[in-house]
């Protein structure tokens, strides 16, 4: 394990696979306390275990994003277990590609409920404590598609373009918190498993395999931002495959 002389307290949701996953394991590697969270408790687990036996500070916890309580219990166990919280990093999220004509309306209401309601609540539950330490650093995890819109995807895009501008509003008026905003292109995921059209998915499946980064290209871009002196703010890093257009 890597050492840092400034090891800080980070909070990952999502972070059961994918980028949350990766970003775990490199921020656990650097050093840091990671409080991971997600609902899929077993994958936490097992995440933890492996951690902890390479000399880790884990705390796994089972968080649903899309409820203001179980995220507030989230930070909780974070001050709890390490009497601070430094840096939140919002990455949970959801991509059910379709048509809009497909009328997919769960699927639109899940993609606002977890991409965009679930970045605004770890906002509300960390944002008091950042503000009453003088410090901290919001993380958001946005994509490509929150600067380009592609058929198919216009909801995910439309929630993703809203976690930039809520990030630049939220940077603007707090001037001892940092605010992060990291956009991958393609990359080695579960995004596009799950919802969505059977072409739409198909396509973006098929994209991703032909041109998809590593997972871990992302979280050392997040411990890059994070890694940066108090009065260095890194606004946003777009990462894309280089043959990506």
């Amino acid at each position: 394990m890597n050492s840092i002389t400034d090891p800080k307290t980070v909070l990952i949701t999502g972070a059961s696979s994918g980028i949350g996953e990766a970003t775990a394991r490199r921020l656990a590697a650097l050093g840091h306390n990671v409080v991971i969270g997600a609902r899929r408790v077993d994958r936490l687990a097992a995440l933890a275990v492996e951690l902890r036996a390479e000399g880790a500070a884990v705390t796994p916890v089972e968080l649903d994003v899309t409820h203001l309580e179980s995220v507030r219990t989230f930070v909780e166990a974070a001050l709890t277990e390490h009497g601070s919280i430094d840096v939140l990093v919002n990455n949970a999220g959801v991509m059910s590609l379709s048509p809009l004509a497909d009328l997919r309306i769960t699927e639109w209401e899940q993609m606002i409920d977890v991409n965009l309601r679930g970045v605004l609540h770890g906002i509300a539950a960390v944002l008091p404590r950042m503000r009453e330490q003088g410090s901290g650093h919001i993380v958001n995890v946005s994509s490509v598609s929150g600067h380009r819109v592609d058929p198919a995807a216009a909801v995910y895009s439309a929630t993703k373009f809203a976690v930039t501008a809520l990030s630049e509003g939220l940077r603007q008026e707090n001037e001892n918190i940092r605010v992060t905003v990291i956009s991958p292109g393609f990359t080695r995921t579960e995004l596009t498993d799950r919802g969505g059209s059977t072409e739409a998915q198909a396509a973006a499946r098929a994209a991703a395999e032909a041109l998809a980064i590593p997972a871990s290209a992302i979280a050392d871009a997040i411990g890059y931002a994070i890694g940066q002196p108090f009065d260095v703010d890194v606004n946003e890093v777009v990462i894309r495959p280089t043959a990506q257009r």
